[in-house]
């Protein structure tokens, strides 16, 4: 394994999954503000990652690998923990609980469908796309606000990290979508040969 920056950045991430959980837990009144932070750190090394690792040439096959499972383990791991807070809010658990499913849901499909594109050497199909991008920066944007739950200077963040989340899964669904649609030629393909 190469232990270069890009790399250890993603290896943070991974390790500040449990230290997330376990902060989310803490009975003080500080501890929205700190999983808040920890959540915020790990979303900017999750760009400062890949931004380095193309910067400085430095990309391998283990930080392709390693980079999207650490997003999505703490993306879904946010998800998981702010459902079960959601109906201590006063707000129904459903309304997180539908776009969450959605968000995890994309997840392991594009990732199933990516995998399998790689096994038959048309990964490029399901590369990242710009719409991917632009969803990424809302659900991060939502679950900060999320996270952090108080309202700041009478701005309500609470509802406006649920607008998000909503606008997240939306274009997490269309990201998906197009994604599916890029690969279905070679799926429909695959099944008239077998």
């Amino acid at each position: 394994m190469n232990y270069n920056l890009p790399n250890l950045l993603t290896l943070l991430r991974l390790a500040l999954i449990p230290v997330f959980v376990l902060v989310f837990y803490l009975p003080f009144g500080w501890a929205h503000v700190a999983v808040t932070a920890i959540f915020g750190i790990a979303a900017l090394t999750d760009w400062l990652d890949g931004y380095l690792a193309r910067r400085w040439e430095e990309t391998s096959a283990f930080g392709a690998f390693l980079d999207p499972v650490a997003d999505k383990l703490m993306v879904a791991t946010a998800l998981v923990l702010l459902i079960e807070r959601v109906p201590v809010t006063g707000m129904p658990g459903v309304l997180m609980a539908i776009p969450a499913a959605v968000i995890i849901g994309r997840e392991i499909t594009i990732s199933a469908l990516r995998e399998w594109m790689a096994e038959i050497g048309e990964r490029a199909r399901v590369a990242v796309s710009v719409i991917g991008k632009i969803k990424t920066t809302a659900q991060m944007i939502a679950l900060l606000l999320l996270l952090y739950r108080e309202p700041i200077a009478g701005f309500p963040t609470a509802i406006v990290g649920m607008i998000c989340l909503y606008i997240a899964a939306i274009l997490t669904l269309w990201s998906m979508i197009l994604y599916l649609r890029a690969a279905w030629p070679l799926l429909v393909k695959s099944d008239m040969d077998t």
